[in-house]
């Protein structure tokens, strides 16, 4: 384990703080989600060589929704390292180990700020993708674990319990013009992208396999849809 006794000390506290805000959210976005991103995290930057900072990538991920902007007011998500520095400053003077100063705690509050799949999206289409962004390691396995979980069976499940929280329908005839917006139109729109937009080798070796998981469920919907009795 790469851990020490004061990184030890300094992950137990940030998975309080995650535990804490998660408890606000609905099962898509629970402290489950974010374990399973952090063990996710973990494997694929011990799968990559050289490693990357894995103290860097556990927190990251740890902490990566905890200002989620479907959950938290745009004011609150507007700057991470403003929001972490407390934590950071009082995780330096209980167990010395000084993320600020060594720079560590800005660049855990950059992934946090950069991982999610509409601030690329907006980065990208606005030419303000930098190289920090395209080479950035740390960034790219939490990146990858977050939206290997957005695909496959727990992403089938995660879409369909945060549709229910936000009272969106599952699945809508596409002849009925009332509503445009569905748990499966999201499949489509971003779910099935995701796949061509991972970074990591052991990502994207990952992601071959979910992504098959949710054609098949797209196309058991279909068929269960126009059964002919």
């Amino acid at each position: 384990m790469y851990r020490t006794a004061q990184e030890s000390a300094i992950i137990l506290e940030a998975e309080q703080v995650m535990k804490e805000a998660m408890a606000k959210y609905d099962p898509s976005h629970d402290a489950f989600h974010v374990q399973r991103v952090r063990k996710t995290a973990l494997a694929l930057a011990n799968a990559i060589s050289p490693k990357p900072d894995l103290l860097v990538v556990e927190l990251a991920a740890l902490l990566h929704d905890v200002l989620d902007k479907k959950y938290v007011s745009a004011e609150q998500a507007a700057d991470p390292y403003g929001f972490f520095l407390p934590f950071f400053t009082s995780m330096a003077e209980k167990h010395g180990l000084d993320l600020v100063q060594d720079g560590r705690a800005r660049q855990i509050a950059q992934v946090v700020d950069n991982v999610s799949w509409t601030t690329e999206s907006k980065l990208r289409k606005n030419n303000l993708w930098s190289e920090w962004h395209e080479n950035c390691v740390e960034l790219h396995c939490v990146q990858d674990a977050d939206r290997l979980d957005a695909i496959g069976a727990f992403g089938i499940m995660r879409c369909a319990a945060y549709s229910a929280a936000v009272n969106r329908p599952l699945h809508i005839p596409s002849d009925d013009p009332r509503v445009t917006e569905s748990a499966i139109q999201h499949f489509h729109d971003k779910l099935v992208l995701i796949r061509d937009r991972l970074k990591t080798a052991p990502g994207k070796v990952l992601g071959e396999k979910r992504h098959g998981v949710l054609l098949a469920f797209i196309a058991s919907i279909e068929e269960e849809y126009d059964v002919v009795v």
